[in-house]
């Protein structure tokens, strides 16, 4: 697609990357094919194509409007027409940079302001968790719009508490010559994440007890937060980008005293870090070290199944009888992991290995379930659409519950269920026989 960029965008980074990428995009229509948008309202311009002759338009000068910006806001980045498309168009990234000059050029009400202020504000709070378990508490009496939004309160599952630390040598100085610093000589970074600590905090602590069964242990570094999807696709940009380098100087230095990998529980945070290296690369003081930590960067379930020796030794610690109890498990694939991290079956063929029966749906498993990190407040109408064909086609399975790979999809998902979702390893974890000596934390 030739383009010819207005002067304002001809000698900017932004400017120059978009154009390389419109260049890639041969008009095929192929992306139309797998997009969520496009097959709910069959608006060319609520398409992949269509999003992509709205950001050129842009770039060459011609004025967005208010209806440019509503047909990027409907655009729930699944990425999906990425893994459609012939001609390896990034649309993912296209697609920010598009969002973020429109943002620049139409002013939105005070209302979309506030909203969108307050879910990147409130969401990346420290008293978002507190704000949570008074929900939870209310929960029975709230309106049903509201309610949805608002997981049950969990029973906490049964774990060591998860080591905070700035330095191998200070985890080392905490416990002395315990156990735990001898035992395990494989150690990996959790991110606690901003809202899964409070949505369902069982992940975490579930992902700590399946590693420490494989013999490795779990931490987290202090100073690390939000990875900065949240800010990044609200096109509060700078604010992203400070939250990345505010991860890079907690995980960085761990990384290079041997801590051998930065374990990804959600895959909506993993695709972002492992992006880190492309958004900080022309930042002089972080560039290296972005890439670094981007490399380390692994999905939960990349993670483990790179652990060839340690699968078979993981399902000998399962209980058969509890394996069982689990039956038909129906796998919902996040869009950030199947497109975002071209990982497609990992999980469902990890969890098969284990021993679990475990079925992805035969109909529109590539499509989005509607959650799309805020996308699910901003753009009700369409989400529960989405939420609703996609819990069709996997009851339609008749399983005894739902697994997925992100916070996101799983609390979406379940505000439409009447059965269990749940994350993957919450699943190895309540079938895995547990060492004694467990705190509940």
């Amino acid at each position: 697609m030739q383009t010819t960029l207005a002067p304002e965008f001809q000698n900017t980074l932004a400017g120059q990357e978009a154009e390389a990428i419109l260049r890639k995009c041969v008009h095929c229509g192929f992306c139309t094919a797998t997009c969520p948008t496009y097959q709910l309202l069959g608006d060319e311009l609520d398409g992949p194509r269509g999003r992509i002759y709205l950001i050129k338009q842009t770039l060459e000068g011609e004025a967005p409007t208010a209806k440019t910006q509503l047909h990027l806001d409907r655009c729930l980045t699944c990425r999906n027409c990425e893994t459609t498309c012939p001609s390896g168009v990034q649309y993912g990234r296209l697609v920010d940079i598009g969002r973020s000059i429109v943002e620049k050029k139409v002013k939105r009400t005070r209302f979309e302001h506030l909203l969108r202020w307050a879910l990147r504000e409130g969401l990346t709070s420290p008293l978002f968790g507190y704000a949570m378990r008074l929900g939870q508490w209310a929960r029975p009496v709230l309106p049903s719009l509201l309610k949805a939004k608002i997981p049950l309160l969990q029973e906490s599952v049964r774990t060591k508490k998860i080591p905070l630390i700035t330095s191998l040598q200070e985890l080392i100085d905490l416990d002395g010559p315990s156990v735990q610093t001898t035992r395990f000589s494989r150690k990996v970074l959790l991110l606690a994440g901003c809202v899964q600590p409070a949505m369902a905090p069982n992940i975490n602590k579930a992902t700590a007890n399946v590693l420490e069964a494989m013999g490795v242990q779990a931490l987290y570094a202090e100073g690390a937060g939000c990875c900065g999807a949240l800010s990044h696709h609200l096109n509060a940009q700078e604010a992203a980008l400070a939250q990345m380098r505010r991860n890079i100087d907690a995980w960085w230095p761990l990384l290079q005293e041997g801590v051998e990998a930065l374990v990804m529980t959600a895959s909506g945070c993993g695709v972002s870090v492992k992006e880190y290296a492309h958004l900080l690369a022309h930042d002089k003081q972080y560039a290296t070290k972005a890439l670094d930590v981007s490399n380390a960067t692994k999905d939960l379930s990349e993670w483990i199944i790179a652990q060839t020796n340690e699968i078979p030794k993981l399902k000998e610690k399962l209980m058969g009888d509890k394996v069982r109890e689990q039956g038909l498990q129906a796998y919902h694939p996040p869009c950030t992991l199947q497109h975002g991290q071209q990982i497609k079956e990992g999980v469902q063929s990890l969890l098969t290995a284990l021993g679990f029966d475990v079925a992805m749906a035969t109909q529109e498993s590539h499509l989005c379930c509607g959650s799309a990190g805020t996308y699910s407040v901003l753009n009700p109408s369409i989400a529960n659409t989405l939420k609703e064909r996609k819990l069709g086609h996997l009851l339609a399975l008749k399983p005894k519950g739902i697994l997925s790979a992100n916070v996101g999809c799983i609390s979406h998902l379940q505000s439409g269920a009447s059965l269990p979702v749940r994350h993957w390893i919450e699943m190895i974890d309540s079938s895995l026989l547990k060492p004694s000596g467990l705190d509940c934390r």
